[in-house]
């Protein structure tokens, strides 16, 4: 039998660090608010309209984080920060709790989305730099896996937070609290397992000023539509549960089989991949996840969030990483500065996402026309992108 080397445990606790690490920033930090929001929603009361407004507050925050990570202030304190955003995180989810006001609200999540993406952009430098230097795909896939398991493991404690609640007033609140507790014993394992940076050899390279050809550009377009397209469901797929009267299990389980699926999503998709190419994977992933999102209310109540939340999982996560990736192969020269606008492009879409849903659902009385909306979104995301796709499966 072949001893296991102990470079190899040194990097399965580096991705599990990061995994769990993603967890608490992005399955709680950015994701908890969906589960919680049908409680927010009938406690308060909190309209449709003003649900939006709050996630937004929470994507603006993420977008603003990532362009401050992008500078080289923290270089050589990746680790130090990437804990300390985690806490601030934490801390954050306490304090929705305590909160009532909607501006509040808005506030306090865009403080969480800085912090998530503080946390995910340096905590992820760490883990991918030890993943690239052993040459590990199945680490960088448990790495981002972590996002999926954080919102299955969110969705189970918002359910258990609320059967142990149930005769209690403003439920959400100790949904928000109980969550808290979680990321801070997930804080507590990453600080324990996850090491520093790798030391780099000389500085960062200088890239040349990006060139916008054609492919680069429907790429950007269609990544920023798919921001736009997958927030949607994202973030009211449970009230959606909710207001269709589907049942407390149902809800929950809606999102729990929403991370579940993210989290296998990589895996699942890495032979498919391999078989049909990455331009070929993009494109399918987006068709599977437009017609999740139309099943959220295409389909009978009894199964349609099952269905759509299923769809999501499995594709969310592979778009945005094999969009990424086809960023990298269409900008060669500028990688780094092709996925910043990418990242941008997408950030502005899923920005306006909930805005949009929310207002739209508020003048008609339920997500039926922002989530039609949302899947002809995608649907024109992947028609952007047909081209690419078709020519490549030509070569």
């Amino acid at each position: 039998m072949k001893d296991i080397h102990p470079k190899d445990v040194n990097l399965a606790k580096t991705a599990i660090a990061g995994a769990l690490a993603m967890a608490a920033a992005m399955g709680f930090g950015r994701f908890v608010f969906t589960p919680i929001l049908p409680s927010m929603i009938s406690g308060l009361p909190l309209s449709s309209s003003d649900a939006g407004m709050i996630a937004a507050g929470n994507f603006v925050g993420y977008l603003v984080g990532a362009v401050l990570a992008a500078y080289g202030w923290a270089s050589g304190r990746e680790r130090a920060i990437g804990l300390a955003a985690l806490v601030a995180s934490s801390m954050l989810l306490v304090a929705m709790g305590l909160s009532s006001d909607v501006l509040v609200f808005i506030l306090i999540r865009f403080a969480a989305g800085v912090a998530s993406a503080f946390s995910m952009i340096f905590i992820s430098s760490i883990v991918l730099a030890h993943a690239a230097a052993r040459g590990s795909e199945p680490a960088q896939a448990l790495h981002f896996g972590g996002v999926g398991f954080g919102i299955a493991l969110s969705s189970l404690v918002v359910f258990v937070a609320s059967r142990l609640n149930e005769q209690g007033s403003a439920p959400w609140r100790i949904d928000w609290l109980y969550s808290a507790g979680v990321t801070l014993v997930l804080l507590a394992l990453v600080w324990w397992l996850l090491p520093h940076t790798p030391s780099r050899a000389g500085g960062p390279v200088a890239e040349p000023p990006l060139v916008w050809r054609r492919p680069l550009v429907l790429l950007t377009l269609s990544y920023g539509l798919f921001g736009f397209g997958y927030v949607v469901t994202a973030t009211f797929i449970v009230t959606m549960a909710r207001m269709s009267n589907a049942g407390p299990f149902i809800e929950f389980l809606t999102w729990f089989v929403t991370g579940i699926a993210a989290a296998a999503s990589l895996f699942l998709w890495r032979p498919v991949m391999a078989r049909i190419g990455l331009f070929s994977a993009y494109g399918a992933a987006l068709l599977i996840q437009s017609l999740g999102v139309a099943a959220t209310v295409a389909l009978p109540v009894s199964v349609a969030p099952l269905v759509g939340g299923l769809l999501l999982g499995l594709t969310f996560m592979t778009v945005t990483a094999y969009g990424l990736r086809l960023g990298r192969v269409l900008a060669p020269d500028s990688p780094r500065r092709a996925l910043a606008l990418m990242t941008a492009a997408f950030g502005i879409g899923q920005i306006i996402g909930p805005i949009v849903a929310g207002t739209l659902a508020e003048r008609s009385g339920s997500f039926a026309a922002p989530t039609l909306l949302a899947a002809a979104v995608l649907a024109v995301s992947l028609l952007l992108v047909l081209p690419l796709v078709l020519r490549r499966a030509e070569k």
